[in-house]
């Protein structure tokens, strides 16, 4: 009988609590995580996983190799080993953000009617003429050879979580990068949208058409 009391009072508590975090508009889950370790004896972790809202990791999370490396081995089509192969030898000296924000581009590319609709065809977009390939890599004439499997184990995992979804966040839908050693002409018509690690990012001025 004192059980049953005592279990009453406590999921009353935790419906007043809920109730009022949603009238208020706060963090629900943070009341969530506080009721349950109060009522069920869920030690500190399990109460973390439940209190949390399934999703994508925040940026400050995915932006750590630790995150990363947690994630499973990658594995995909012939655009998923494309995006591969640019990031590794196009960024793999990058911070972890800058290698998500160099596949920004490549898929930005992707989705603009300016460009190849898939990720192999804009990565390979002029190579075999000269001054016309996009990324260095395909025409620089050194052979595409991975001498760093852990690296490349890596970038692969950015290359499939950004297929996958993940959220285009850095970059305000830049289409055009540089390292910061060179300074090209085309940058001065273009609108700079960020700078991360040795890269400056760019968007294509806007065409406004005319009658």
């Amino acid at each position: 009988m004192l059980r049953t009391l005592i279990s009453a009072v406590a999921l009353g508590a935790f419906s007043i609590g809920f109730a009022v975090a949603e009238t208020e508009g706060a963090d629900v889950s943070g009341v969530l995580a506080h009721e349950l370790s109060g009522i069920s004896g869920l030690n500190a972790q399990q109460v973390a996983r439940l209190g949390k809202t399934p999703g994508a990791a925040d940026a400050s999370s995915r932006f750590t190799y630790a995150w990363l490396d947690a994630q499973p081995t990658a594995s995909g089509s012939d655009d998923w080993q494309c995006l591969s192969q640019a990031l590794y030898f196009e960024a793999r000296g990058e911070t972890l953000k800058g290698q998500f924000a160099v596949a920004e581009v490549i898929l930005n590319r992707v989705d603009s009617t300016q460009y190849p609709n898939t990720v192999c065809g804009v990565i390979h977009q002029g190579t075999g003429r000269k001054y016309q390939c996009q990324f260095t890599f395909t025409c620089d004439g050194n052979p595409e050879t991975v001498n760093e499997p852990g690296a490349y184990a890596r970038v692969s995992k950015v290359a499939r979580l950004m297929l996958d979804g993940t959220p285009r966040e850095l970059t305000e839908g830049a289409t055009h990068y540089h390292t910061t050693a060179v300074n090209p002409s085309w940058a001065r018509r273009f609108t700079q949208t960020a700078r991360i690690g040795v890269h400056k990012f760019y968007r294509m001025p806007v065409r406004v058409s005319s009658n």
